[in-house]
This record gives structure tokens, C-alpha cells and sequence, in this order.
């Protein structure tokens, strides 16, 4: 019999979900194409705009205003543009602001140069300057263009959640756009498009339970929309070119329907992870948890250990039957420091380990995360021990 396996990791990807992996098939057997007119592409185009209802659902949004691309990566790549349009009038945006400890797919900026991008510092605990944000908008030059601040709700390393709504009204108070990455947050906590002060949110379809490659990015009003960096035959009424990928829009669709619930269910608590962190401070009482003083994800435990690199202890926990992550899931396979704790003032520190869970997972998965971090500590402290003695 194969040993249990803990997956301890689904800010990097959800499991999914047998609701999306049912619309995916499902799916996959209609013929038809969503722009024809006849009888099979309205079947297909009926299958696409439920999808674009749930999705928009889950976030408060108007469906007209989702528009679906190959995941959060190219949606991030749309927004953050100098080039947007307000109706047919061309819209022009000089300088893009971000956060310090912002996903990668932020922090390169987009189709913003270099010398256009301005990065915006965090305090200990993760969460954005805002008085040094208030100071780079002050200064923003208008007649140039207008500011657009692209920032996280949740950080993906360690769930730190931003105080968005006040970056928004900061950002709205200086006649800005404001972008708003919620991959991580979504369906984990609520989001609300019309009160966020967010003009637009990005979300992808693999965080929540969905297939990979598909997300999406969301507006608060279609009137302010980014030109298009993928031109076509006009679907996504031009936004977004190419025939959509139906099979796994449905399922991201159905991902979205199952979170919004479990959420109006009050699926998601901090019971478990408040229990992770116990565990871990009992068995290592040196462990350094990032981010606990502020307002966190209910699933998300960053931590390290003391003179033990992540990166070792990743890899102990691999062989223990644990999945979890060294940072990031999109920079874990590359060696050097996470940017994130970088920019939180832990960057000569050891690396952080991320634990990241979800409703179903077990106190089984618990139990053998716990009993794992045992024999890593205690291997720990007998090799330094050893190499006191030895000294």
C-alpha cells in the first residue's frame, strides 16, 4: 500500500475539483464554436456565459466584465499597460506603481519599461507603505499620463493581506487605476469589485479548484479598459483575440460556483492554521512565523527555522511525505532568496517554508506535518550538538 502523502501546498495549485473536472468533460463533447450562430455554437456559447456569471459572481462583478485569458500571468500582462482607452478615446497612463513583495508577474512591470516602474516598500509584517505610497502619487507628474498601482490583496508567500481598500482610496484620491492581483485571496475571503475601490482584479482559475491554463482579468466598469495585447477576431468582445478555451473556462467557472458557496458556508476558518502554528512553536520554539502580527489568509503559515535553510528542509519534508513549498511556487525551483521576506527585512535569514491548506485537508495531513517537523528539529539540534562537541 502506498504511503499517505500530505498536500501542504495549494497556494501553488488546488487539487481539482471533481465540479470542474466535470464541466471540463462535459464541455469537451460540445462541437460547436461560441461565435457561430447555429444551433451547436449557442450551445457552446450558453456553456461560456454561465461560466462568465459564476466567475463574476465570486467576485460581485458585472458578467460583461470578465474577460477570460490563459491565466494570471497574461491578465497581470494586459493590465498593466501604458496604453487603455475610455470608450473610444485613447487613455494614457506614464508610470505604474507596485508593491516590494508583489508576485513576480507584477513586479516585471508589464509593458511598462524599466525607468517606469516605481516599487513601493513594506513594513516588517509585509504590508505596503502607505505614506510612501501617498508620496510617489503626490509626485506623479499628470501632465505625462495618469498613475496606475498594481498590488496584491493576499501575498502568495506568506497570506499577508493588504489593506486594499485604503490603498485604493489613496489611489482613487490622486486620479489613478488601480489593479488589484486577487489570486490568492480569491475564494478564500470575500471580494467585492464595487467596494474594493479596485478597477480591476485578476484571478486564476487553478488557485480555487479549476483546470490550469485559464483565469482572467475582472472590471469594476467597462468603460476604462487596457488595448489588447492579443487581437483577433473579437471575442471577449475584443479584449482578449483567439477562440476561447471552453472546456477549462467551464471548469473555472464551476471552481468559482463551489468557492462562492463554501464561502457563504463559512467553509474557510483559521482554526487550522492557528493549530499548524501551535504545533510549530511547540516542537521549534526558534521558528520565526512571518507575518503574524497582521491580518493573514485563514490557510497560509510562513515560517523558518533557525540556521536551516529552506531549501534543506523542503526536501526533508518531501521525503517525509509532505508537499509544501520554499516560497513562491513560480521562483521554488530556482536557489536564492525569496523577494518577498526580502522585502520584509528577512532577507539574510535562513528562507521561509510555506504551508498552505484547504478546507478538506485532514488532521491526518496535520499529524504527519508535525511529526515530520519532530524528526527535522531533532536531527537539527543533534548536528549542532555534534558540532559543538566537536568544537
Amino acid at each position: 500500500m502506498a504511503r499517505h502523502r500530505a498536500y501542504l501546498d495549494y497556494n501553488a495549485s488546488a487539487p481539482l475539483i471533481a465540479a470542474a473536472r466535470d464541466a471540463v468533460v462535459d464541455a469537451m463533447m460540445q462541437t460547436g464554436n461560441p461565435s457561430s450562430v447555429h444551433l451547436e455554437g449557442r450551445a457552446t456559447k450558453a456553456i461560456l456565459e454561465a461560466a462568465r456569471r459564476d466567475v463574476a459572481a465570486l467576485v460581485n462583478a458585472k458578467p460583461d466584465h470578465v474577460v477570460f485569458t490563459s491565466g494570471a500571468t497574461e491578465a497581470a500582462s494586459t493590465l498593466l499597460t501604458p496604453h487603455y482607452t475610455m470608450g473610444r478615446a485613447p487613455l494614457r497612463l506614464s508610470r505604474l506603481y507596485v508593491g516590494a513583495s508583489e508576485h513576480p508577474c507584477i513586479l516585471a512591470g508589464g509593458q511598462f519599461a524599466s525607468e517606469q516602474v516605481e516599487v513601493v516598500g513594506v513594513d516588517g509584517n509585509g504590508l505596503i507603505d502607505l505614506e510612501e505610497l501617498r508620496g510617489f502619487l503626490a509626485a506623479h507628474d499628470r501632465s505625462q499620463g495618469l498613475p496606475l498601482v498594481a498590488m496584491q490583496a493576499a501575498n502568495n508567500e506568506t497570506g499577508v493581506l493588504q489593506p486594499i481598500q485604503e490603498i485604493g482610496a489613496l489611489v482613487k484620491e490622486f486620479g489613478g487605476l488601480f489593479v488589484v492581483d486577487a489570486v490568492q485571496a480569491a475564494g478564500r475571503v470575500r471580494l467585492d469589485i464595487t467596494g474594493s475601490c479596485a478597477d480591476y482584479l485578476i484571478l486564476s482559475s487553478h488557485k480555487i479548484g479549476g483546470p490550469k491554463g485559464v483565469g482572467a482579468f475582472v472590471a469594476v466598469s467597462d468603460l476604462v479598459m487596457p488595448k489588447s495585447i492579443i487581437r483577433g477576431g473579437g471575442q471577449e468582445k475584443g479584449h482578449r483575440g483567439g477562440t476561447e478555451a471552453l472546456p477549462i473556462i467551464a471548469g473555472f467557472g464551476a471552481a468559482a460556483r463551489v468557492a462562492r458557496e463554501r464561502l457563504n458556508s463559512g467553509g474557510w476558518s483559521t482554526q487550522m492554521r492557528d493549530t499548524i502554528e501551535r504545533g510549530i512553536r511547540t516542537i521549534a520554539p526558534d521558528a520565526t512565523i512571518y507575518g503574524e502580527g497582521v491580518v493573514r489568509l485563514p490557510n497560509t503559515t510562513m515560517f523558518s527555522l533557525t540556521d536551516t535553510k529552506a531549501e534543506t528542509v523542503q526536501i526533508a519534508f518531501d521525503l517525509a511525505g509532505i508537499a509544501l513549498s520554499a516560497g513562491s511556487a513560480c521562483s521554488s525551483g530556482k536557489v536564492g532568496p525569496s523577494h518577498v521576506l526580502g522585502a520584509m527585512g528577512h532577507g539574510d535569514g535562513p528562507g521561509g517554508l510555506r504551508v498552505s491548506t484547504a478546507p478538506e485537508t485532514g488532521e491526518d495531513d496535520i499529524a504527519l506535518f508535525l511529526n515530520a517537523l519532530k524528526d527535522i528539529v531533532a536531527r537539527r539540534d543533534r548536528s549542532a550538538r555534534s558540532a559543538a562537541n566537536a568544537a
